[in-house]
């Protein structure tokens, strides 16, 4: 195990994200959309999410037991700040979706690390956002033009936009109340 985060923790981490993504989508209204179909050509964005997965992946390299594969790390530990600098010049389009998707992928190993071998059948609520976050992280990298489609569609109405956040309110005031009551 790479991280020591309780579950308890991580159910406030994905509840306390829902909840703030969903009123930050319900307060900003069209603003809100606006910067929704502004945001997978963003390159300030996009450079300042690929500095957040540099970094973590970086610890990760540095921290994690490699067994055999021991003698990989020092010349990945030279790779990674080359691919970055090689991304950040010849990467133009939908940077900021890729970045946000490999985010993603970094993100939800805390997660599932956090409910492996507990078995209360609340830890699903966890386990289930981590594995959706993990198949869009990787059809945002792969496919990032499918979260401009996404956005687009969510945006297309006001009704779609609402639906979204107030149901990202509800699972996350859900996984906040489990984590506060049973884990």
């Amino acid at each position: 195990m790479i991280y020591t985060l309780p579950l308890k923790i991580a159910g406030f981490v994905v509840g306390g994200f829902s909840c703030l993504f969903g009123l930050l989508g319900l307060l900003r209204g069209a603003a809100g959309r606006d910067a929704a179909n502004r945001f997978p050509r963003a390159r300030t964005i996009g450079v300042v999410l690929l500095t957040i997965d540099l970094l973590w992946m970086f610890w990760l390299l540095i921290t994690v037991e490699m067994g055999e594969f021991v003698t990989f790390r020092t010349p990945l530990l030279f790779a990674l700040p080359i691919a970055y600098g090689l991304t950040l010049r010849f990467v133009n389009e939908f940077l900021a979706v890729r970045a946000l998707g490999m985010l993603a992928l970094l993100a939800a190993e805390p997660l599932l690390d956090a409910a492996f071998f507990r078995y209360e059948p609340m830890r699903l609520l966890v386990t289930v956002f981590a594995y959706i976050i993990v198949v869009l992280g990787l059809i945002w990298v792969t496919m990032p033009y499918m979260l401009r489609d996404q956005i687009l569609w969510l945006t297309r109405t006001s009704a779609r936009w609402i639906a979204l956040h107030a149901s990202a309110i509800v699972y996350g005031l859900a996984v906040l109340a489990v984590a506060f009551l049973r884990f």
